[in-house]
């Protein structure tokens, strides 16, 4: 069974908005720390960045905001692999509070080096891997009104 990657995170009193919730910018903060998160558990660390100028970038991303988040909660955000292709990556992270479902991102991210996509090296693209999941029913949806 592929393995979710695990990242916990609290809500600072400085994250909470006019409303007393965490304010939307920061559920895509606490998202951010999850793919940083990913990047070092597969190799894409910092080192690897300093001495390659190589690094994921985010080109596209779609937020659910799903349940108020209130002051000093505990975050967990899993993180599942959608899809890897040769230099892009489909990822997708749940925010649970307490077990409930509080939000989710979809991302694309290219591996870039130099300013140009470029392929993941192989050993990158293997951990990449043992993350792979099927895609939940939310991903790939665009916006409906």
């Amino acid at each position: 069974m592929p393995e979710l990657l695990r990242y916990h995170e609290k809500v600072r009193d400085e994250w909470i908005d006019y409303n007393g919730h965490l304010s939307e910018p920061f559920y895509v903060m606490v998202f951010g720390f999850a793919t940083t998160n990913l990047m070092d558990e597969v190799g894409l660390d910092e080192r690897y960045r300093a001495e390659t100028n190589a690094s994921l970038y985010t080109v596209e991303a779609h937020v659910r905001y799903l349940k108020e988040v209130g002051p000093n909660a505990d975050l967990l955000v899993t993180t599942s692999v959608v899809s890897i292709g040769t230099k892009k990556l489909r990822l997708c992270h749940e925010m649970y509070v307490d077990d409930e479902l509080v939000a989710t991102e979809e991302l694309l991210a290219l591996h870039v080096k130099d300013g140009a996509s470029y392929p993941f090296p192989e050993e990158v693209a293997k951990r990449l891997q043992q993350y792979v999941t099927a895609a939940p029913d939310y991903a790939g949806r665009s916006i409906s009104g």
